[in-house]
């Protein structure tokens, strides 16, 4: 049986985000006068899991995250995560497979 390893020990970077996005949750959860209780309510979740989520537990999962930022009206930029258009270095590595000059196709292409 193997063991996730990723929800007992993250990599540092990893998981001064994740504190950070909890920070951020619950600063837009206060500004908003929002109780857990309502937030988890509003969410469909309990007031536990909301709770973890403001602290930047790993083992919640990303449904909640993005639940808590639909209800702070904040989902825009979560999705914009990833974006192919502004993965710089994703861009560069596909720059350097590309071909640098077009190639005549040879024989017939009976492809209808």
């Amino acid at each position: 049986m193997r063991t996730n390893l990723l929800r007992e020990t993250q990599p540092y970077p990893v998981e001064q985000a994740l504190r950070k996005v909890g920070v951020n949750l619950r600063t837009a959860r206060l500004r908003r006068g929002i109780t857990i209780e309502e937030a988890a309510a509003k969410i469909g979740t309990g007031p536990r899991l909301v709770t973890d989520a403001e602290r930047g537990k790993p083992n919640i999962d990303v449904a909640v995250y993005a639940a808590l930022l639909w209800l702070y009206d904040l989902l825009t930029p979560f999705e914009d995560l990833a974006n192919p258009q502004k993965d710089e270095q994703g861009l560069i590595l596909a720059s350097r497979r590309e071909p640098t000059r077009a190639h005549r196709a040879r024989g017939l292409n009976n492809d209808f």
